[in-house]
């Protein structure tokens, strides 16, 4: 029987191919661009990007995982310790936006054309779980198990929320961005407190 053989992409054909779909989709419009444009833009050929990242989709779900790649790789680099869990997610996930900044337009233009194809949540939905898990090991919580898997899709939440604003949020040092972050986790540790409160008092009075 032969054996399958996976040729893996160099690192740096990888983040070409990434930074020119960055690109196009920020001057030209995400749902204008092909993957031919896409292959002529990073002079690579069409086969390799292919083999590479099989479709538009695919290559979203890979700035997914290279986000999450860079946000893991500044928070381990990072020396500072933060008192309460709060703030480790707020670090983790300002440093995720600070990520992003530079590629704000192209990123845009991919979020307001998923919002126009019906299939965007079965594609990139299952892909961001992955990263908000990952989002919470960095700040130290576990997202395994099922209790740890709402954490992880109560912190989407908020990080959906937050990610609107971002979008067209235009100071200079994201305040708005930050606010919007701050007190969306402010009120899911509220509800958190709340919800662990009432499972305290049941198991009181059983």
């Amino acid at each position: 029987m032969a054996k399958k053989i996976t040729r893996k992409p160099k690192p740096e054909i990888s983040d070409r191919i990434l930074d020119m779909a960055l690109a196009l989709a920020a001057e030209h419009g995400w749902r204008c661009v092909a993957m031919t444009d896409i292959a002529a833009a990073a002079k690579a050929p069409l086969a390799e990007v292919l083999l590479t990242f099989p479709s538009k989709g695919a290559v979203v779900n890979a700035i997914f995982r290279r986000t999450d790649a860079r946000v893991l790789a500044a928070a381990c680099a990072a020396s500072e310790t933060n008192d309460s869990t709060r703030d480790s997610l707020f670090d983790v996930l300002m440093q995720r936006f600070d990520t992003l900044q530079r590629d704000r337009q192209g990123i845009s233009s991919i979020v307001y054309a998923s919002l126009c194809d019906p299939l965007a949540p079965l594609c990139y939905g299952p892909r961001l779980m992955c990263s908000m898990a990952l989002m919470l090991e960095t700040a130290g919580l576990s997202s395994s198990g099922p209790g740890n898997f709402l954490r992880a899709k109560g912190l989407a939440v908020v990080y959906i929320i937050a990610f609107r604003v971002w979008l067209l949020d235009d100071s200079p040092d994201m305040t708005k961005t930050m606010a919007s972050l701050d007190g969306g986790l402010k009120r899911a540790e509220t509800l958190a407190a709340l919800c662990w409160g009432r499972r305290v008092d049941q198991a009181a009075n059983a």
